[in-house]
């Protein structure tokens, strides 16, 4: 629920999910008040310390967990970023030898394909060009000129032509299959015509476009060169030639692509299928704030973000603060991915952690040492499904969503993990102590600047976002390397990416 926090007890566990990351004094207050109740980060040696206390040892990296666990949050258990985005990424992979644990690859049409990734190769079923064609439109000629032109011109779509003769030109147009015996095609600009008819060669203009590296180098006075501004067949590709490797994004280029090698349908991993599960009795889908209750930002806010994480979204429900409505939403699902906001921490109506237990689901992700966000959850509901335990507050769900569902849903969608690039921050960040902080920022040429309103509440900074900054404990000084987290409509478009 978006106000869990405001409506919890206050007690040690409500502390240890208290957020504020605007007011480090406070963080580092609660990173105390956390680690006298038990609660350890990533450091080898207090994880130690923390499971000789009684804690319990961290999930494998593997994803499996201990047989018991609490039936609420406990920050004891929490992984680190790094630790956590693994196991979601490797939760996926469980139990079979293919690219995902779920779906069996499918023919998709190419104008239902884009966004998908291949499940085979995508491999030529034809030469690329499939004949010799004309790269320009001008004159098929054939030995050395002057040429004696036909009458009859080459047309791109048209059945093959009489061989030249030697000494004869044809006009003709580009991506025109060029008659046998041609030796160079002339240009329009690389020609004239004489009083009688016959076609000479003219040298290139000074202002004329410099030649590409590799061309042929255009003839001058009445000499061509062989294979002059001819597009050869199979210069691209030969039949059987792999053209991109299974795992490969279907991307507008990637339509056109396969459909100049000869596909009709494409075998591609379907898109995993997401419930989005809105929890909290306080959330309004209209009008303005009143009387205690407050807009449902995550509602409008997740479904598209899921999408550009390679989903399908199959259902966005909102579920009151009740267990047994809950636990009948989850249950009652068909999708592979369940997505709940809220309901992660331990107040008297967050009520995420006790279904599961009650479903015996294998919790996979107990919390993360992440801010805003360490509340968030992982689990495997059943063999074929998976619960992501977002927390209520805005920020803190962005956060939750790139740290969990992020690596899960592209694993089950067969995506490539995106490469990691750093840049350097041009201001100082301020650091949990103990915890990674997701920031926003923008880009402004070859630096990245952190935005104000960060609050784990606030949206207001991640609207205005190119991507999130992964800023390690401790914070960043000015000009310091950070690891970055690309937005999806600041890395590939909206048009593309929310299809």
């Amino acid at each position: 629920m978006n106000a869990s926090e405001a409506r919890a007890g206050r007690g040690a566990e409500a502390v240890d999910d208290a957020e504020d990351p605007d007011d480090l004094d406070v963080e580092e207050a609660l990173a105390l008040v956390n680690d006298a109740f038990g609660r350890t980060s990533g450091d080898p040696a207090r994880a130690r310390a923390r499971d000789s206390r009684g804690g319990g040892p961290r999930p494998a990296a593997d994803g499996r967990s201990p047989a018991t666990r609490p039936a609420r949050h406990d920050g004891r258990h929490a992984l680190s970023w790094a630790e956590a985005r693994t196991v979601a990424e490797r939760a996926a992979h469980r139990g079979t030898g293919r690219r995902t644990a779920h779906h069996a690859p499918v023919p998709v049409p190419l104008d239902a394909a884009l966004g998908l990734t291949l499940a085979a190769p995508l491999t030529a079923l034809t030469d690329l060009p499939s004949f010799d064609t004309s790269a320009m439109d001008g004159w098929a000629v054939s030995g050395p000129g002057p040429w004696a032109v036909r009458k009859d011109g080459v047309l791109a779509g048209h059945t093959e032509h009489p061989p030249l003769t030697d000494g004869e030109a044809a006009r003709i147009a580009t991506g025109a299959r060029v008659p046998p015996n041609t030796t160079a095609v002339l240009r329009s600009e690389h020609g004239r015509t004489d009083d009688n008819g016959r076609l000479h060669a003219v040298p290139p203009r000074a202002s004329a476009p410099s030649r590409p590296p590799g061309a042929p180098r255009a003839g001058s006075g009445s000499t061509v060169v062989h294979g002059q501004d001819i597009r050869p067949r199979g210069q691209e590709c030969r039949s059987g030639e792999q053209l991109l490797p299974a795992g490969a994004l279907v991307t507008p280029a990637v339509l056109g692509l396969a459909a100049a090698a000869g596909y009709d349908t494409l075998s591609t991993l379907p898109r995993p299928r997401v419930e989005v599960l809105v929890l909290g009795d306080e959330l309004l889908t209209a009008g303005l704030p009143h009387d205690g209750l407050i807009r449902d930002a995550l509602g409008p806010m997740l479904p598209p973000w899921l999408r550009a994480l390679g989903a399908e979204v199959t259902a966005v429900r909102r579920v009151r603060d009740d267990a047994q409505t809950l636990y009948r939403a989850i249950t009652r699902s068909g999708a592979d991915v369940v997505l709940t906001t809220g309901g992660t921490a331990a107040g008297p109506v967050d009520h995420v952690h006790p279904t599961l237990h009650r479903m015996g689901a294998e919790l996979l992700v107990d919390g993360v040492e992440v801010r805003p966000g360490h509340p968030m959850l992982l689990a495997r509901t059943k063999e074929d499904q998976y619960l992501v335990g977002l927390p209520g507050n805005p920020l803190a769900a962005v956060s939750g969503l790139l740290t969990l569902a992020e690596p899960l849903l592209r694993t089950l969608a067969g995506r490539p993990a995106p490469e990691p690039y750093t840049m350097p921050l041009r201001d100082a960040v301020q650091g949990h102590p103990h915890d990674t902080r997701l920031v926003p920022v923008v880009l402004r040429g070859d630096a990245a600047l952190p935005l104000r309103y960060n609050g784990p509440a606030m949206l207001r900074g991640v609207a205005a976002a190119d991507a999130l900054a992964v800023v390690p404990p401790g914070g960043t000084r000015p000009g310091q390397e950070t690891e970055l987290l690309d937005l999806p409509w600041a890395s590939g478009g909206i048009g593309v990416c929310f299809t």
